[in-house]
């Protein structure tokens, strides 16, 4: 049944945390998926609203951004406003929380869609990173790696007419700026001068097979999938409860707004995310 025929029904984080705790206590060897909605606490925006649509413009795609010039300007000089957010943010109580969880026993592998390593700073061990990681950057030439921050002041130092705009940042280091780029200096890789591209799957793009094994290797070997604060749409996602469905594991999903799954859970919290897990950890 299409999501929008879901009927959606509010809950309070009290009564979200109970019946929670009551789903962990029947599966307790979860694994954990993670989306957007957990970090936007951090001041890490999301792409779509309650609804599952677009809250902006699409970012950008893999096919576009490897073949076209003005796309790849346009993206690095958006990431000098939009980068320094996902850098120096920190982790809320939902990735401390979800920390708590594995501490407890209750997860074997949180697979986040997120790229800004957020729930390894918060203390989880065991995160594989689904879309990469935004911190790094990677030579799609020769493969030669270095971190954001070395290309971000890279491109700064050659940009520097590009240092006094300001934007509302957007997801995955971007920025919702519209200027004119066709000036900007791209820093290409000093081993080859190859194009750099951060090291996450834009849109467009495949998740690495052997990510995805892995990932639903510990899924079939768990009692049951929790998804907490994604809307499921992408693809990448929304698979884990398609296979979860498929190998008959129990699907829990947390999240404010409807799912793409949400015909295919078994458990639907649509609450605040901090405050549900607060009063599910109080339980467990």
């Amino acid at each position: 049944m299409p999501v929008g025929d879901q009927p959606l029904v509010s809950h309070e984080p009290g009564q979200a945390g109970e019946l929670l705790a009551d789903f962990i206590r029947q599966h307790p060897r979860l694994l954990i998926l993670t989306g957007a909605g957990v970090s936007t606490d951090s001041g890490i925006p999301d792409y779509r609203d309650g609804e599952g649509s677009w809250k902006r413009k699409q970012p950008v795609q893999h096919g576009e951004f490897m073949a076209s010039l003005p796309t790849r300007q346009r993206y690095w000089g958006r990431s000098l406003i939009g980068w320094p957010v996902i850098r120096n943010a920190s982790p809320n109580p939902a990735h401390r929380q979800i920390a708590e969880l594995e501490a407890l026993g209750h997860s074997d592998l949180l697979v986040t869609q997120n790229v800004d390593r957020l729930h390894q700073k918060a203390g989880s061990r065991t995160v594989m990173d689904l879309h990469g990681r935004a911190d790094e950057v990677i030579c799609m030439s020769c493969g030669e790696r270095s971190t954001r921050d070395l290309v971000h002041q890279r491109c700064a130092e050659l940009n520097p007419g590009f240092g006094g705009y300001s934007a509302t940042a957007a997801p995955d280091g971007d920025a919702d700026l519209d200027v004119d780029f066709s000036r900007f200096d791209i820093a290409d890789c000093e081993a080859c001068g190859g194009i750099l591209k951060p090291d996450v799957v834009f849109f467009g793009d495949y998740v690495p097979k052997q990510r995805v094994h892995s990932a639903l290797d510990a899924l079939k070997a768990s009692d049951g999938l929790l998804v907490i604060g994604s809307s499921l749409m992408v693809y990448s996602g929304f698979r884990f409860c398609r296979y979860a469905t498929e190998w008959s594991r129990p699907i829990a999903t947390l999240n404010l707004g409807r799912t793409r799954a949400d015909s295919l859970v078994d458990l639907k919290l649509n609450a605040s995310i901090s405050e549900t897990l607060e009063h599910t950890l109080q339980q467990l």
